[in-house]
């Protein structure tokens, strides 16, 4: 069972280190990746296009030419994803947010890899306690709400201070 996962950047070139992107998106086959570049000055959408470049059947690109709002971005990669795959469980995480709040993309997406059941479980447990049907975007959960629950006792996916 795959899992989508939209990873909304701008911006975030620093932020990103390509060979691990990589080598966790290779060493699994469980995930579908759509990173959705919201008008990215610097050289973010290079390194984007290198990961896909390398990932080809797992990750996908949205470009963004026009800045919008996290909720459009989201949709943009949320529509691009429910067309091209079929998907039970879709998840979202914004790299701003992630690094104003001091998590490590790098590690995020090492967890995105390794953790195929507890997300699904995650989305499950959200799912089941719905009290109305879920629309088509109101399905999609929140990667960073995962995380949160998972570093509740410990920070491993927290940014190291130097």
């Amino acid at each position: 069972m795959n899992i989508g996962v939209i990873i909304i950047f701008h911006n975030n070139a620093i932020d990103i280190n390509s060979k691990i992107f990589i080598e966790n998106i290779k060493s699994t086959n469980h995930i579908k990746m759509c990173f959705v570049d919201n008008e990215s000055k610097d050289e973010t959408l290079e390194k984007l296009i290198e990961i896909k470049e390398t990932c080809t059947t797992k990750v996908s690109i949205v470009e963004i030419k026009k800045k919008v709002n996290r909720e459009l971005a989201k949709r943009a990669g949320a529509r691009f994803m429910f067309n091209d795959f079929d998907l039970k469980h879709l998840g979202f995480i914004d790299a701003n947010t992630l690094i104003e709040q001091k998590y490590n993309i790098n590690e995020i997406v090492n967890s995105l890899c390794a953790e195929k059941d507890e997300i699904i479980a995650f989305d499950k447990n959200i799912k089941s306690r719905q009290r109305i049907k879920s629309t088509l975007y109101k399905s999609i959960f929140s990667l960073l709400d995962y995380f949160k629950s998972q570093d509740s006792s410990n920070n491993k996916f927290k940014q190291s201070i130097l």
